[in-house]
């Protein structure tokens, strides 16, 4: 009786064994190989953001990052689709396998890092606000925050980071640009939170049309890139070496300065209006 039981204590054992390698096996990182295999890198991006990702006056998809993902496609010998779709919905579409990466240059939070993985870095940026030029939404410092309208999508760290400030959510589902800029002109919000390098391009692309300026405020220095499922090791390794032969060439910075007025987020800036960025306030939320 003892023999029978540990010969079915060996086979069990076998099992288990057999089902980890399995599993282990079914686990193997085939991001890169699935898109070489399909032909195509599906993404997703909401169009509506300028200058990441935006409809030109041609009815042309363009932007930063849809550049950058472009050449890289190209190099790679891709098709580059997108799926155009709100910010909140952006996570759940990678998670569901339904996109191979996200495009719209999210933050590398801490939060985010633990879940998912991330490109080298292609913003280096840091929270500011849009505020209307004429009173500055009464808005002088992020205390000011407090008891104000802050528009945007409910996801965002800029968001997250207002609430905690006590400002009252305006909550936006992948409105355009021009959208928030009305709302914000006729007091129907206060300020929008967002990086300062978006910020400073919408102010330059839409500041003829309305009375608005970028708030005298800076907070948490950030990094953004290409958003990837946390099992994509290779599709990140490769679009990476693609990223760096065009920083080595001078493309990326090429790209870069075509939508941000001459200027090159890629690379990290030392100070902001006279401020060291490591004096910049990092607020947590």
């Amino acid at each position: 009786m003892k023999k029978i039981l540990t010969t079915l204590l060996v086979f069990l054992l076998s099992l288990t064994s057999i089902n980890t390698a399995i599993y282990a096996e079914d686990k193997q990182d085939d991001s890169l190989a699935r898109v070489e295999e399909t032909g195509k890198l599906v993404i997703a991006a909401s169009g509506t953001l300028y200058p990441i990702a935006f409809y030109n006056e041609d009815n042309e998809l363009v932007g930063y990052t849809l550049d950058i993902l472009k050449e890289v496609t190209k190099n790679m010998g891709l098709e580059l689709e997108v799926k155009e779709m709100g910010v909140d919905g952006m996570m759940t579409s990678l998670d569901n396998g339904q996109v191979d990466l996200i495009a719209e240059g999210f933050d590398m939070t801490p939060e985010r890092q633990a879940d998912y993985l991330f490109s080298t870095p292609l913003i280096y940026s840091l929270g500011t606000a849009v505020v209307r030029s004429e009173d500055n939404s009464g808005i002088e410092s992020v205390e000011d925050f407090a008891g104000k309208k802050a528009g945007g999508a409910a996801s965002t760290t800029y968001m997250r980071t207002a609430q905690k400030l006590g400002a009252e959510p305006v909550v936006y589902d992948n409105s355009s640009n021009e959208q928030y800029l009305m709302d914000l002109v006729a007091k129907r919000i206060d300020f929008i939170p967002n990086d300062y390098y978006t910020i400073k391009s919408a102010i330059a692309f839409y500041g003829d049309q309305y009375p608005i300026k970028m708030a005298d405020i800076f907070y948490n220095p950030t990094q953004a890139g290409f958003m990837y499922h946390k099992g994509a090791e290779e599709l990140v390794k490769k679009i990476n070496e693609e990223i760096e032969k065009l920083r080595e060439s001078g493309r990326l910075q090429e790209i870069a300065e075509q939508y941000f007025n001459g200027e090159n987020p890629s690379e990290p800036f030392k100070e902001i209006n006279g401020t060291p960025i490591e004096d910049i306030p990092v607020i947590e939320y």
